[in-house]
């Protein structure tokens, strides 16, 4: 082996960042091709109603216009965006089309598509379609849920119902010392990254193949269901993965219009490019959080929790998509994280309305659900008379008690169980980081006009989704190694990671080393970036194709030595044999050396971490100042702490940003009050500027040879639940205690209001 120190653990600044800071980044918007032609959607301003007609004649006789197409165009049935995770029969008749037709059922719901020579002749041709709607009541609210059906047929804006069981909960309810019962809300937000969707897509008719750029995230599941819409071979459709600016779950998912570009660059013959703007994102594309809880938990009088049961109404919007699904299942699976819940039994009810649909964003529905449990641990904890610390250790699993499986759920159902972890331990290491209990008597004190308050919590987060991914790696003429992979490249720093892993078990330099990601030309099969997968998933499929690759270059240079295979030794690039001779990976770039390697895997990995935060409010304007946020995690083997500090961070502002500042509001109408950055707020870099993240390396994965356990979420799922209880305890004097999510200035004023109002009367 190499003296060279190994890259995996070393804080290598991303690779990939290099010609994305000289610009020279290449965008899905960079796309140019010859005689392309462009093309714009036309959305329903309407939340409900049943869709009378469309007159496309004018928009049709426009100059410059190439094409107008409706749903009556593209025949019955009209094509779906089906469900990619944990697919559902019940839900196939309620998967969006990817054009309206019989009725709109939510604002920006695609009617048209126009396709022009340019992009103002396509957003003037918009303005020419004549829309009929019959407007019909909305549902926005899904606590009553069945006052307008989206769906006749169905008798119920109920989707899909999930159960969730662990233990027995008996009489427990009936029996226990303590029961404490509330409602909890965490609102609608989603992702918003720098760049928005976009498609361009070039059909050969020669070749009957064709070519779709912007692909993010999971290229080649988008690839099967486009070819499967186009009815063609999965080989003949071919997604390019581009650079990315942001996905955060969001992006790179199927959507109606990565269908309905490709459709008509093959009907006209010509590419079609298509670029989302800003204001269509905050109206169409899905998404998350949105979701209330009826919690219930028993527990003994020393704090003991017995059992927990709940209730959710997960509201998933007008249809299902792509990763409907996951949100109200994760909901039910985490809401009892990494705690002592032997007793546990949830419904979780995925329930339309006329808003946008739902998909993931960053810790779907654990982000809720560590929101439901930690507000609700503390509002126990402060009627029991118990510290909220104390109470937490009380209840946290003990390494001995690893594995523990989560709860059963229905319908489709899947085994998994924490893995490994010390949770006391790192909850021990976060509030000294914060100085937990230095700080402690600022509990709730008014100082310079602010009121002060501090919380802490724990948390798990899931990764390394299987089924498999895969590697190829070939050596090329040059002597240089090209590492292919299945995982895509959303920000991540996976260019940066793998090759680092590469690198390590070919024990060659990492500049020997090119990395090409995503696009589906690369590998026989790939899965993509999503569930915290990358690293686990794609470095390991690495490994098992380095070992093979080396082989091949021991043999291939025994052969040339004309000695035994056995009496040579690989190190740094050289194969050496016992009598001295030696060659160079350089002069077997000619043979043609190349091995692809899938690597199957069917467990998760899960990790684990404490968060912590010190607020201030200001009563007289209801403003809540973060001074100071600590996140410690363990997320097994560290490939690189820079990258891995840098998820982490990233995630806690999104998480913050979430908490305090976000929110997708819609109106009784379903019409949305948020749809542009001067009424949706984001976190600024000068809001936070006190978000701390610690790295540990306690407990590897024993699920792969790699051990890491991915960490792209767990910086965002405790931040709702942390910021929750620093609030409650910073207006501890008021009686105020936040049952919702956003804590934005003008909710947390109110609540101070409404305080002083009770405690007046």
């Amino acid at each position: 082996m190499s003296a060279r120190p190994p890259y995996i653990g070393q804080p290598i600044e991303r690779i990939e960042d290099l010609h994305l800071l000289r610009g020279k980044g290449r965008y899905v918007d960079d796309i140019h091709r010859p005689n392309m032609l462009h093309a714009s959607i036309l959305r329903s301003s309407m939340a409900h109603g049943i869709l009378n007609s469309i007159d496309v004649e004018e928009a049709r006789a426009l100059e410059g216009v190439a094409l107008v197409l409706t749903a009556a165009d593209l025949g019955s049935p009209v094509p779906q965006v089906p469900v990619r995770l944990f697919p559902n029969e019940d839900v196939i008749p309620i998967c969006q089309p990817v054009l309206a037709h019989g009725k709109v059922r939510f604002v920006g719901e695609p009617i048209a598509i126009v396709i022009a020579e340019s992009p103002a002749i396509a957003e003037d041709a918009l303005d020419l379609i004549s829309v009929d709607i019959d407007q019909l009541d909305a549902v926005s609210d899904v606590s009553v849920p069945d006052q307008a059906l989206l769906f006749d047929d169905r008798k119920s804006n109920t989707g899909l119902i999930y159960e969730f069981d662990k233990g027995d909960i008996g009489d427990i309810f009936e029996t226990a010392e303590y029961t404490r019962r509330e409602r909890l809300h965490v609102h609608r937000h989603t992702g918003m990254p720098m760049e928005t969707r976009g498609v361009v897509s070039e059909w050969d008719s020669t070749a009957g193949k064709m070519t779709s750029w912007g692909a993010v995230k999971v290229p080649f599941a988008n690839r099967k269901i486009l070819a499967g819409l186009l009815n063609l071979p999965e080989e003949s459709v071919e997604m390019i993965e581009g650079d990315a600016g942001g996905s955060f779950g969001v992006r790179g998912e199927f959507f109606p219009e990565d269908f309905l570009v490709p459709y008509c660059a093959r009907l006209l013959n010509r590419p079609v490019k298509w670029i989302e703007d800003r204001r269509e994102h905050f109206l169409a594309v899905s998404h998350a959080r949105d979701a209330t809880c009826d919690i219930e938990i028993a527990c003994k009088r020393d704090g003991t929790i017995l059992a927990i049961r709940a209730n959710v109404l997960s509201n998933v919007g007008a249809y299902f998509r792509t990763t409907t699904p996951i949100t109200p299942r994760n909901i039910g699976q985490f809401i009892p994280g990494s705690y002592r819940i032997s007793n546990y039994r949830a419904t979780v009810s995925a329930v339309m309305s006329n808003k946008s649909p739902s998909g993931t964003y960053r810790g779907p529905g654990r982000y809720e659900a560590d929101f439901f449990r930690e507000r609700m641990f503390n509002l126990v904890a402060q009627d029991l008379k118990i510290d909220p610390i104390t109470f937490r250790k009380h209840n946290l699993l003990t390494e001995n008690e690893l594995p523990w499986a989560f709860p059963t759920v229905t319908p489709n159902p899947s085994l998994t169980e924490l893995d490994t972890g010390d949770y006391e331990k790192l909850f021990d290491i976060c509030l000294k980081s914060i100085g937990w209990y230095e700080k402690q008597h600022l509990q709730g004190e008014l100082v310079d006009g602010v009121y002060h308050g501090l919380a802490a919590s724990c948390c798990v987060e899931g990764g390394a989704a299987g089924p498999r991914e895969n590697a190829r790696l070939v050596l090329e003429k040059d002597g240089l190694v090209s590492v292919y992979v299945g995982s895509s490249a959303v920000g991540q720093g996976v260019q940066t990671i793998l090759t680092q892993i590469a690198a390590d078990a070919l024990d060659l330099p990492m500049e020997k080393l090119q990395l090409f990601h995503g696009s589906t030309t690369y590998v026989k099969e790939g899965w993509g970036s999503y569930h915290s997968r990358s690293t686990v998933m794609g470095g390991n499929a690495i490994l098992i194709a380095a070992n093979e690759l080396k082989r091949q270059i021991c043999e291939a240079a025994a052969e040339m030595m004309q000695c035994d295979v056995n009496d040579v030794e690989y190190s740094d690039g050289v194969v050496t044999s016992k009598i001295g001779s030696s060659v160079s990976i350089e002069s077997l770039g000619d043979r043609g050396l190349s091995y692809e390697a899938t690597f199957s895997n069917s467990k998760h990995t899960y990790t684990y971490g404490s968060h912590a935060a010190h607020v201030t409010v200001d009563p007289e304007t209801g403003r809540v100042k973060v001074l100071d946020y600590v996140a410690v995690e363990d997320a097994g083997r560290v490939i690189n702490p820079l990258t891995l500090h840098g998820q982490s961070v990233g995630g806690i502002v999104q998480g913050l940003g979430g908490a305090l500042l976000e929110n997708l509001s819609y109106g009784a109408d379903g019409q949305m009050f948020s749809a542009s950055f001067a009424d949706y707020l984001m976190p600024l870099a000068t809001d936070f500027p006190n978000v701390r993240s610690v790295s540990v390396e306690h407990k590897a994965s024993v699920n792969h040879p790699l051990g890491a356990k991915g960490a792209g979420e767990g910086g965002t799922i405790p931040v709702g639940g942390v910021i929750g209880n620093a609030v409650a305890a910073a207006l501890s004097s008021f009686g105020v205690e936040p049952l919702e999510l956003p804590l934005s200035a003008d909710r947390v004023w109110q609540m101070i209001q409404d305080a002083k109002a009770r405690k007046v009367s």
